[in-house]
């Protein structure tokens, strides 16, 4: 699909997988054509983005950069498979270069699960970065950082550093056309996964929530996000966004007034909205308690809660 002269946005399925497909963004430059987020590293995916490129005229051979708002695997799996096939320049932003290294070879993933409250005999059975495993590792070629601008033939698109979802994540700004390619950073429906992964210090709802704040007042008239489809009105976006997460932090509160102390225990009381935690296979309580983590190291850092070393399990009260 055409976006405006010379820009087009193509479907790329992801594999079993709920969310469907990551939608790559295509400019035409000189001699070729660049592509932001070319998806998953699977058959299916690939066939699928070369018949969509040649539906406007290019071919995987064409491209000469490979851009991606995120190291994650429906987003960066087919970056070594292009660069192979063309010899693209692969761009990561600064922060999320050794993503998928992390992921790929966690230490310890149990014994951290473990230790937020996750029963041994499960947490033993943690399939280990388990999409990072559907990804051809691409070492990127260059990184971009916050502030700078990329010159795609014609188009002029600002970097924006909006971690959270991951800590390199990165939105492209198009002013002159008041276009905002937004990653995952914000989609019109699903609210983005903003995890606290093993071992890291970081404080990623925190940040996720002062990123949100750094879309704010950009003159916006349409918003291309990664996943689902395109939206116009980005401030009401924002706001439910917000909205959502201050309303999960009272879940985690409502959770801990009724008695429970640890992650495990809190992620099972939080209404998610894919079904109830106990319902969960191992893969998807992971991402959950990830994600209460997140909402859990945001709280301590601000003095609403304590986190506390009992027995060897990492507990939670009010102060």
């Amino acid at each position: 699909m055409e976006i405006i002269a010379g820009m087009y946005q193509l479907k790329v399925p992801i594999p079993n997988n709920p969310v469907g497909y990551v939608l790559p963004y295509v400019f035409e430059v000189e001699g070729g054509c660049a592509i932001i987020d070319p998806g998953w590293d699977a058959d299916e995916s690939y066939e699928a983005l070369q018949q969509q490129l040649a539906e406007i005229g290019a071919g995987v051979r064409d491209i000469k950069q490979v851009i991606v708002t995120h190291v994650h695997p429906d987003h960066y799996g087919l970056a070594a498979r292009v660069r192979e096939a063309s010899g693209a320049q692969v761009i990561v932003h600064e922060k999320d270069i050794d993503q998928a290294w992390r992921f790929t070879n966690p230490d310890a993933i149990g014994d951290w699960f473990t230790r937020a409250g996750m029963p041994a005999a499960e947490s033993a059975t943690l399939d280990r970065g388990r999409p990072f495993r559907r990804m051809s590792i691409a070492t990127p070629d260059t990184t971009m950082k916050d502030g700078e601008a990329l010159r795609l033939g014609k188009f002029r698109l600002e970097v924006i550093w909006t971690p959270g979802h991951s800590p390199g994540h990165a939105c492209f700004y198009m002013r002159d056309h008041e276009l905002l390619l937004s990653g995952d950073h914000v989609l019109p429906t699903i609210s983005p996964n903003v995890s606290l992964q093993p071992g890291s210090d970081a404080d990623p709802l925190g940040d996720y929530i002062h990123s949100l704040k750094k879309l704010r007042g950009l003159s916006v008239r349409r918003v291309l996000p990664a996943h689902e489809y395109s939206f116009d009105d980005l401030g009401a976006r924002l706001d439910e966004l917000e909205h959502h997460h201050a309303a999960r932090l009272q879940e985690v509160f409502d959770a801990i007034d009724a008695g429970a102390r640890t992650a495990y225990e809190i992620a099972g009381g939080i209404r998610w909205a894919i079904g109830t935690f106990q319902s969960f296979n191992s893969w998807t309580r992971r991402a959950a308690m990830s994600e209460t983590l997140s909402h859990l190291r945001y709280l301590v850092r601000q003095g609403r809660l304590r986190e506390a070393l009992v027995d060897e399990l990492l507990t939670y009260s009010r102060p």
